[in-house]
Parts: structure tokens; C-alpha cells; sequence
């Protein structure tokens, strides 16, 4: 899906949501476009910080795919991550950070993600995103989370392979990866 000419961005038509394509500063991701919600709204007209971290998980599975054993069949994901992971290792969220640069309004046009990948550790990821008014491109919020894979069986961490690192390489910002405690696009932060 494609907007049309005339509407939003100066009239430029964009990429397909889903692709692995440049970002606006310069680097690799995943671009995803996300409805908003009306009810994702509020009183101020604002998303709602907490329907933001929902906005940030959507864009995840859009762009790494569903976890093994959960969800129905669909369409592939651009980056096979999540749903090239065993039954017998889980995906944990360990920390999210979030940084609202600007109020995200709610319209009617889906916000624009973009998904990339910041670090990637022995059994860890750092996962980036940047989220854009989708009818102006403005960014309104940077964000991080760390994600854990661990052994379900066991509890102890699960090592990615050569092969899942290698993937996962290629989406990584061209510069060092944050220290862990920062936003990707801050202030004093090299992403």
C-alpha cells in the first residue's frame, strides 16, 4: 500500500510498508506503517504513551515475524527472526525505553515505523525504532528494547547462531552501537 501522490509528504509517494529499504538518517531497517486507533487516543488528542509501547510491538512482528508456536499463519516477515526461532526458546523482552520527541496525533493516515537492529549480543538483541507522524514524516518518538532469547526448558540464556547473527548484522546501524541506556537518535548517543 502505497499513499497516492496528493496526499501527505509534499505529495512523494512512498516504498511499501515491509521492506528493508534506507532510513531517514541514513541507515538499514524494516519501514512499517501502523494504523492508529481512535481509541489509541488521549484527551489532548495525543496517542497514549502506553498504546505507543502496544504501536512499537505491532511493528516488531510486522517486521521480525511471529514467535514459533504463537499466532496463525500469514503473510512471511521481510526480516525472518521471530519466526525462525525454535518452540523450545522464548523471546523475552528484558527493558524498553522510550523517548517521546513530540506528540504522535492521532489521524487517519498509520504511523510509519522503522525497525532496525542497534546491537547484537551472545543471546540478546537491541532493537531500534523511530516513529513518524505518517502523514508529515516528523519524528515524534525514538524507542529501544531489549530482547532475551532464552532456553524454555531450562530458563538459562539460548546463543543466537551464526547464521541468525549474520541476519541480524545486516540490519545494525552503520555506527557503534548505544550504550545500552539511551534512545537511538539522542543527544550524546552515536546511533
Amino acid at each position: 500500500m502505497t499513499l497516492s501522490d496528493d496526499a501527505g509528504r509534499g505529495g512523494t509517494a512512498r516504498d511499501l510498508t515491509g521492506q528493508v529499504s534506507q532510513r531517514p538518517d541514513g541507515g538499514v531497517g524494516v519501514r512499517v506503517e501502523i494504523p492508529l486507533r481512535w481509541g489509541d487516543m488521549d484527551a489532548y488528542g495525543h496517542i497514549n504513551n502506553v498504546r505507543v509501547a502496544a504501536l512499537l510491538e505491532e511493528a516488531r512482528i510486522h517486521a521480525f515475524g511471529v514467535p514459533g508456536g504463537t499466532g496463525a499463519d500469514g503473510l512471511p516477515a521481510p526480516v525472518s527472526l521471530l519466526d525462525a526461532v525454535p518452540d523450545t526458546v522464548q523471546v523475552l523482552i528484558a527493558e524498553h525505553r522510550i523517548r517521546y520527541r513530540r506528540p504522535l496525533e492521532y489521524r487517519t493516515v498509520p504511523a510509519e515505523v522503522w525497525v532496525w537492529i542497534d546491537a547484537v549480543k551472545a543471546a540478546s538483541i537491541e532493537v531500534a525504532y523511530s516513529v513518524r507522524d505518517g502523514w508529515d514524516g516528523t519524528e515524534c518518538v525514538t524507542a529501544a528494547t531489549t530482547m532475551v532469547f532464552v532456553d524454555a526448558a531450562t530458563g538459562r540464556p539460548a546463543r543466537l547462531t551464526e547464521a541468525q547473527k549474520s541476519t541480524l548484522n545486516s540490519l545494525t546501524s552503520p555506527t557503534p552501537a548505544s550504550d545500552g541506556r539511551k534512545c537511538p537518535n539522542t543527544p550524546g548517543n552515536s546511533t
